[in-house]
């Protein structure tokens, strides 16, 4: 039975480790480090972008600097699971810009997301949107973030 997944070898495992670091690192720097040439580099970049591996390219940017400082945690319960409400429910959370991250989990609760915010008072403007009754939401809470001492999106590269 074959993998649902592109097959990574050992040179796409060390890639994707400096990527995730620095992902405008040079090509020939890259090549440097994983002891392949320039355009072996380029071509794997290229496919690892073309096979979904590398999902996309984004500077990380630090929310105060521009006005965004309130990170705010929400778990929330939806009334109605049936498909067509959860995919509303859904994509109203996709659509939003200030939701950051939006995770579909198991147990007692159903989202868990991530939303950067101005100030109080834009959140609690999108409470009134996003968590309705007439939003399929049935409860929420929310966790006000104090401090973000670790931030990352990275993935653990493992040996294949």
């Amino acid at each position: 039975m074959s993998s649902p997944y592109p097959l990574l070898d050992a040179f796409d495992r060390k890639i994707l480790e400096i990527v995730q670091t620095d992902n405008m690192l040079p090509h020939r720097e890259i090549s440097e480090t994983v002891c392949l040439s320039v355009p072996a580099v380029a071509k794997r970049l290229q496919r690892l972008r073309r096979e979904g591996v590398i999902m996309g390219d984004a500077s990380v940017i630090r929310p105060e600097f521009v006005g965004v400082p309130l990170t705010i945690i929400v778990t929330l319960g939806i009334e109605n699971e049936s498909l067509e409400e959860l995919n509303a429910t859904r994509n109203r959370f996709i659509d939003c810009p200030q939701v950051q991250q939006c995770y579909h989990v198991t147990g007692e609760i159903d989202f868990i997301l991530i939303l950067s915010v101005r100030d109080i008072q834009e959140y609690e403007s999108l409470t009134h949107t996003l968590f309705s009754a007439e939003a399929n939401v049935r409860a929420f809470r929310t966790f006000v973030v104090l401090q973000r001492p670790k931030v990352s999106l990275r993935v653990p590269i493992y040996p294949g």
